[in-house]
């Protein structure tokens, strides 16, 4: 690995708002548990579409999830790719089998409204 960042991490942010859904999530997570997402959001930055199995994978269209277990836990980031930027729209905890379709909706009309705004 050559710990260069190719890729740049944005959290999504809904018009207007002061703080991401991204932020608000990881608040609510054990220390631990974010130190480790953070890890795998910069290997994320690093490798971009090519991070596979099990820290990332396609889930519908454009949207991936970026996958991160903690004993129990399966935290679980939704995020799109325009150009060089990564733009995570939010995160949760799995628990179910599949990610909830509502979640994959959620990430898509972020998808959009940022793709709107930002004309990219």
């Amino acid at each position: 690995m050559n710990n260069q960042i190719n890729y740049e991490i944005e959290f999504y942010k809904k018009r207007g708002a002061e703080r991401s859904p991204v932020d608000d999530y990881l608040d609510t997570m054990p220390e631990k548990h974010r130190q480790k997402v953070m890890a795998i959001m910069a290997r994320l930055e690093e490798e971009g579409p090519n991070l596979k199995r099990p820290h990332a994978d396609i889930l519908r269209g454009k949207i991936r999830e970026l996958r991160c277990g903690f004993h129990t836990f399966e935290h679980r980031f939704l995020y799109f790719f325009r150009n060089k930027i990564i733009v995570i729209t939010h995160g949760f905890l799995k628990k179910t089998r599949a990610v909830p379709k509502g979640e994959i909706t959620s990430a898509e009309q972020a998808m959009r409204e940022w793709t709107k705004r930002n004309k990219v």
